[in-house]
């Protein structure tokens, strides 16, 4: 049971990096400093007050830049890379006492994927508020995946189910939303 938790654990922080890259991994620092999460010994370190004051600083560097629109843009596709690396780190990070070729493989494919998949959101509805608002719209856009980053990885952090639950929740709308305004229209 507690694997499966740090699974989930893994994951949800892992599809956050895909909103936002440094936001998981300052929640998951403070989260191993408060001993709500116990990281593998590889990943001690991020749960040190060195890690989570760059950390920190990398958030609010990131954050503030999210809000200029086309930055935001250009930030997200640079980021998408990066954010799988950070996802398959996040996902192996939480996995205790497992063989290294198994945590890796689920934090690859599992991590990696999750941040993926948050990725490829965040950068189809930033091109789509672009596309809609010349760029104006972004900044609301900015701040709604910035606090469902948040909220969701300190969800992460002391209540995984629940989490999990709301990341379900929050992918279901999206998806209605998506059938509803994102069918090509036919005149």
């Amino acid at each position: 049971m507690e694997f499966l938790l740090s699974l989930i654990v893994g994951i949800i922080l892992s599809v956050t990096a895909g909103f936002r890259l440094f936001v998981p991994l300052l929640v998951l620092s403070a989260a191993s400093l408060a001993g709500w999460v116990e990281l593998s010994d590889s990943f001690a370190w991020i749960g040190t007050y060195p890690a989570l004051a760059a950390l920190l600083v990398a958030t609010i560097i990131e954050t503030v830049a999210y809000f200029i629109p086309y930055v935001d843009n250009l930030l997200g596709a640079a980021a998408t890379p990066i954010s799988v690396l950070a996802g398959a780190l996040i996902t192996a990070s939480v996995i205790i006492e497992m063989h290294p070729m198994l945590t890796w493989t689920l934090a690859v494919v599992l991590g990696g994927g999750a941040a993926l998949g948050g990725s490829a959101v965040s950068n189809l509805v930033h091109a789509g508020s672009t596309a809609a608002t010349g760029g104006a719209g972004n900044p609301v856009i900015s701040l709604f995946e910035g606090a469902a980053a948040l909220v969701l990885a300190v969800l992460a952090a002391l209540v995984p189910v629940l989490a999990l639950i709301l990341l379900g929740l929050l992918l279901f709308l999206a998806a209605k939303a998506f059938r509803r305004h994102g069918k090509p229209r036919i005149n």
